[in-house]
């Protein structure tokens, strides 16, 4: 599914939330962890998808706001966490003003702007003086199974297996904060291991957007791809990651 496609995405939002929101759950625990996500903390996420970040963040005792391009993840996320202030929108053009959050993040998001420095610096505009900016996606092939099972259907398809795209590699995050002026930028790696309970999971997950008759002629190619994931108990489990880095706004 085309990333930066707003429509498409509002179309899956209801099973985006089911089977894929809940797996970023331990970088979101990290990102809130290094931003200094707690009680009073004013947070925006940016491409907030369905919402769960917002949840964690809200739990945390933050008030929290979210913006995304996609109509129907916005109704998910109001939906999610009713007491957020979530907002059509892109990355590229916030509507907030200057200086209105404590820690604005980004997971999964950023790489689908067109102008991937643009969009950094207009999350750092609305972070305050001193406040984080976080962004999380992705590490590279090497470290996620899914991408496995996507270069097979690729491969099925008669199509080259989709590039890695920019900040996936080890230093590329921090690279393009740097390059932001953001400061004391805190880099890691998390795993997110996702689990499917069983070969109609896995190939919902993995086939998310695509029509029917593209469902059906695929989905052999993914249960056959996912053989080296299938657990012994039944299901699926496959190792992937995500790289994050936050850095500091100036004073």
């Amino acid at each position: 599914m085309d990333g930066a496609d707003a429509e498409r995405w509002s179309g899956v939002a209801d099973g985006w939330a089911e089977l894929w929101t809940p797996f970023a759950a331990p970088a979101w625990r990290a990102v809130a962890e290094a931003a200094g996500v707690g009680p009073g903390s004013r947070v925006l996420d940016v491409g907030c998808g369905s919402g769960g970040f917002l949840a964690h963040a809200a739990g945390l005792g933050a008030v929290v706001a979210g913006v995304d391009p996609a109509a129907g993840m916005v109704a998910v996320a109001r939906r999610t966490v009713p007491a957020a202030d979530v907002r059509d929108g892109d990355a590229e053009r916030l509507p907030w003003p200057d200086a209105s959050f404590d820690v604005v993040t980004a997971f999964n998001a950023l790489q689908f702007a067109g102008d991937l420095s643009a969009a950094l610096a207009e999350l750092a505009r609305v972070a305050v003086p001193g406040g984080r900016v976080a962004v999380a996606n992705w590490a590279e092939d090497a470290r996620c199974d899914l991408a496995t099972i996507e270069a097979a259907v690729a491969v099925a398809a008669g199509e080259e297996p989709a590039p890695e795209g920019e900040l996936r590699q080890v230093g590329e995050l921090e690279a393009l904060m740097a390059g932001a002026g953001l400061t004391g930028v805190v880099a890691g790696l998390v795993e997110l291991p996702w689990r499917a309970a069983d070969d109609d999971e896995l190939v919902r997950g993995v086939l998310l957007g695509e029509d029917a008759a593209v469902v059906a002629e695929t989905a052999p190619v993914v249960v056959a791809a996912a053989v080296p994931f299938r657990q012994p108990g039944g299901g699926y489990l496959l190792g992937n990651a995500f790289r994050y880095a936050v850095g500091t706004t100036a004073r």
